[in-house]
This record gives C-alpha cells, sequence and structure tokens, in this order.
C-alpha cells in the first residue's frame, strides 16, 4: 500500500480502529522519539516531545506500528511502555 491509498492527497485523517490517525502522526512521533533519546535535547523539548508522544500513542497502536516495529533506544521504549496497553513493549 501507498501512503497515497492510506490517505489521498485531499485528505489528512482516518479513523482506525475507532481512533483518529491524522497525516504525519508517524513522522512527528519519530521525531519526538529522536528528541528523548538525545541527552543533549533541553528540559523544555524533552517535556514537550514526551507530550506529543503521549498524545500519539492511540494512533501509533491503531496503526500497529509496535506490533511490527521495535523501539531501539531503551529509554524511549520504557517510557512508551510505562504508558501503553500492551507490555510486550517493555521487551
Amino acid at each position: 500500500m501507498r501512503a497515497d491509498e492510506l490517505l489521498p492527497d485531499a485528505i489528512n485523517e482516518t479513523t482506525l480502529n475507532g481512533v483518529t490517525v491524522r497525516k504525519g502522526t508517524v513522522g512527528a512521533f519519530l521525531v519526538n522519539a529522536r528528541t528523548l533519546s538525545n541527552p543533549a535535547a533541553s528540559l523544555e523539548a524533552r517535556a514537550a516531545a514526551q507530550r506529543d508522544v503521549l498524545e500519539a500513542l492511540p494512533a501509533m497502536h491503531a496503526l500497529g506500528l509496535f506490533e511490527t516495529l521495535e523501539i531501539r533506544d531503551e529509554r524511549v521504549r520504557a517510557f512508551v511502555a510505562a504508558r501503553s496497553p500492551s507490555s510486550d513493549l517493555a521487551k
């Protein structure tokens, strides 16, 4: 499946498993995860990234992201696992 088959250019969001998923959600999640894994990130940047990751988690689960990909950074994986319904994220 191509990106435009999931969300055509004129559509900015879809609903999966009862969760609204906006275009750019996965990309924003990855940028925020990178901030959380960066020890040089400021406290303000880390706090903003944490808020945004928490907001994106329902969409990430609806998309099945964590069923397919593993978060490699231990700190990010632990942060997400502690706030996710699935305990298999803590592996």
